[in-house]
């Protein structure tokens, strides 16, 4: 499709999702006062201070603008990578102590995950103040309703075209002992306000652009891939358009890094990402990427892993396959017809593409290209696989698996995963 369309499309496909409530493009950074006055009057502003100083005084003088008082008179500093239990913890007490009316939150989506779950704890704290009691669906919604509180406006500032947190019910929290990622999957924590302006991104380290381009491209192809017969349509014209804008966008934005117009076509995509997700959840590489994260990016985790689970997948779902193999082959990296494969053999040729199109942006593509990868991680993987806290997302598998396959299945995925050996994956009839 040519790509002015395919944009046109995308930013008519994202205000039909977000409406008012989300300013997106280039050059919208200064609208953050006007959502936040919305909001309340007096916020309180979480961002890195260091990385993002310029950024943060054109934020803090939208905000004076519209007259919103910074809680505390200082902008207090965000979460670490990977969104760490002690984060948390440490943001859910500044907003105890300084007693906002709002929250603005300036990041990335460990940030982003950090401030929904923070304000979780500090609004719920009567009810339970553990992060464990709202681990899983809808245990945030149910704390609300035992004790009619709710939670504060918080209002999302996206500085990475990555995850969509900023658009989602999704926060990710981790255990950094364990090593472990947890979910917390819940419609009450969808930042009420949300604003990205592509043009932030242009300082991205290169890493970082392509790990979240893989991280949105993962969005739209899990839920596409996962999605039921009756939404399939609604759905795949959000996983496929931003599927290919993250194709094409991807290169360049990493090459190239003041490109506007692939910074633009890159944060369109990774948007639809964060849509499709609403639409049904994400499942097998996200899955085995929670138990990779002292050793990998989430993104980078979960794009090697959707290689190997296209092959495990193919069989149950072949025209999601295949219509996705089309757009790989659209973009030269497959040169072979699909129309005449199937089952298993469907899927390792749209892995293979997948694989190409990763080694034209420096992508790796199996697990032992991660520094630090062993045998340990499959075993960690798989026990997380068996964890009821999870379970959602292998109940979530194109290929239905229950926790006492897990060893049969999901084993040899990982196995394959860690060569790059297609024969290993064991197809379920």
């Amino acid at each position: 499709m040519d790509k002015n369309q395919l944009k046109k499309e995308a930013y008519e496909l994202i205000r039909n999702f977000k409406g008012k409530s989300y300013s997106f493009g280039l050059d919208v950074l200064d609208s953050v006062g006007q959502h936040t006055a919305k909001c309340g009057k007096i916020a309180l502003v979480i961002a890195n201070t260091k990385l993002h100083e310029q950024i943060i005084n054109r934020i803090l003088n939208s905000l004076k603008k519209h007259q919103v008082t910074i809680a505390g008179g200082r902008v207090f500093h965000n979460a670490k990578p990977n969104t760490p239990r002690e984060d948390v913890y440490r943001l859910e007490s500044y907003i105890l102590h300084f007693k906002p009316d709002c929250i603005v939150v300036i990041g990335g989506g460990s940030s982003i995950d950090a401030a929904k779950i923070a304000n979780a704890l500090a609004s719920l704290g009567v009810y339970s103040p553990e992060i464990d009691t709202y681990l899983g669906a809808g245990l945030v919604t149910k704390g609300i309703k035992q004790t009619g509180k709710k939670l504060l406006p918080l209002v999302a500032v996206e500085m990475a075209a990555s995850s969509g947190s900023h658009l989602t019910r999704y926060a990710v929290v981790t255990d950094p002992v364990a090593g472990q990622k947890k979910l917390i999957v819940d419609d009450a924590i969808i930042p009420n306000r949300a604003i990205f302006d592509y043009t932030v991104t242009t300082t991205a380290p290169t890493e970082l652009t392509v790990d979240g381009a893989m991280d949105g491209l993962s969005h739209c192809l899990e839920s596409f891939y996962g999605v039921s017969q009756d939404k399939m349509e609604y759905l795949k014209k959000i996983s496929l358009t931003g599927i290919e804008l993250i194709l094409d966008n991807t290169k360049n934005a990493s090459e190239n890094p003041n490109d506007l117009e692939a910074r633009e076509g890159l944060g369109l995509g990774t948007d639809l990402g964060g849509n499709a997700i609403m639409i049904c959840g994400t499942n097998g590489a996200h899955l085995s990427s929670y138990s990779l994260v002292d050793i990998s990016s989430h993104g980078r985790a979960c794009g090697i892993m959707n290689i190997y689970y296209t092959v495990f997948f193919a069989s149950a779902i072949e025209e999601k396959v295949r219509l996705f193999g089309n757009l790989l082959k659209e973009k030269d990296f497959i040169s072979v017809e699909l129309n005449q494969l199937h089952g298993k053999d469907l899927g390792v040729e749209v892995a293979g593409g997948l694989t190409r199109f990763y080694k034209s942006i420096n992508f790796p593509i199996k697990l032992l290209d991660l520094p630090g990868f062993n045998d340990q991680y499959i075993e960690r993987t798989l026990q997380a696989a068996k964890d009821p806290q999870l379970e959602m997302k292998l109940k979530s598998l194109p290929v239905q698996i229950n926790a006492t396959e897990v060893d049969e299945y999901m084993a040899p995925i990982l196995e394959a995963a860690k060569t790059g050996n297609f024969d290993l994956i064991k197809m379920k009839a």
